[in-house]
């Protein structure tokens, strides 16, 4: 069985949000006094997280990812990842991190079954790491990075995305982490989203300037063959002395919403078509009123058909002479699970 929507595209993998909680305060993801914090009444319990991935597992999800806020925050995180794990049809799990707690739970994740760990790292200068995050914890950082080397995942990569409080030093630091390392480092154009506090610097960096950047610095890159896997979000690239790769997520330069193969589900129990439409199915009610499996199966595959074909901004003034456009969504980056 297959999770096909009305534009054709087969669904096979779930992004799961199991907290609105994180322990950074990143200036490009969350307003500056934070978000005021969900109850936690209001969030999926384990067993009803486990109940919508079973159900969607047979429906023919085999990938998973775990997000937040910032997941290793939800005590007993290792605990869902194995029984995640456990669930027939679920061969991929992956989890997303800002990488703080990684050091003392990375053997764990993997004995539990992670396959893959991408880890958030925009900068490698420790002053920049507090300005950029609010807090001074980029040797967390660091060691749960070596941490997740040590360990036997499948993947380690790290995510460095484009805000306006970028700078190049940054991009050429980062990417240093694949030179000698089996590492893919990837560059996350940066998704403006309506609601959240608009950023003074008209500066607003694409994969072509920064993929110049480093190809000045480290040299020519030859791009991968991507015939593993269509769905990918980002253009990888080998170049030549280096370990692992570089890669770009042309997220606003170059959407790849034709071959989107992902649903989201929120920590408050909702399921969204698109990272960017607050459309989609509220299962909370539906788990905790008495719906059969079978009655959500078919409400999650009826709505399904209504997934957009692509997001869609809205002008929105960084500055004078700026076009950029934001992402209408009520809720921020921060409590959908990006």
């Amino acid at each position: 069985m297959a999770i096909i929507d009305g534009l054709g595209r087969k669904l096979n993998y779930l992004r799961v949000s199991v907290t609105d909680r994180c322990n950074l305060r990143c200036r490009y993801c969350m307003p500056f006094g934070g978000v005021a914090p969900i109850e936690h009444k209001e969030i999926l319990s384990f067993e009803e997280i486990l109940r919508v991935v079973s159900i969607m597992a047979d429906l023919g999800v085999n990938k998973v990812r775990l997000t937040g806020g910032e997941p290793l925050v939800r005590k007993g995180i290792a605990t869902l990842a194995k029984r995640i794990k456990e669930i027939r049809g679920i061969e991929i799990l992956g989890l997303t991190t800002n990488g703080v707690l990684l050091g003392d739970m990375a053997k764990e994740l993997s004995d539990s079954g992670v396959d893959a760990i991408n880890i958030s790292i925009d900068t490698t200068d420790e002053m920049r790491y507090k300005n950029l995050t609010l807090f001074d914890m980029y040797n967390e950082v660091r060691r749960g990075l070596l941490a997740a080397l040590e360990n036997s995942f499948n993947s380690v990569k790290v995510n460095c995305v484009l805000s306006p409080f970028s700078i190049p030093d940054d991009w050429i630091h980062v990417a240093a982490f694949a030179k000698d390392n089996a590492i893919d480092v990837r560059f996350i154009e940066w998704m403006p989203m309506a609601g959240e506090e608009m950023i003074e610097q008209n500066i607003i960096y694409r994969m072509d300037t920064v993929k110049g950047v480093l190809g000045k610095e480290f040299g020519e890159m030859t791009p991968c063959s991507n015939e593993e896997n269509v769905a990918a979000c980002a253009k990888m690239f080998s170049v030549h002395g280096f370990i692992g790769r570089l890669g770009f997520i042309p997220a606003m330069s170059s959407p790849f919403c034709k071959s989107c193969n992902r649903l989201r589900l929120t920590s408050t129990g909702d399921l969204r078509l698109c990272l960017f439409y607050d459309k989609g199915l509220a299962l909370k009610s539906l788990l905790r009123g008495g719906a059969s499996d079978e009655y959500i199966a078919k409400q999650i595959l009826k709505t399904v058909e209504g997934k957009p074909a692509g997001h869609i901004g809205h002008r929105v003034n960084f500055g004078e002479n700026s076009d950029t456009e934001a992402i209408s969504s009520i809720c921020g980056m921060s409590q959908v699970g990006g």
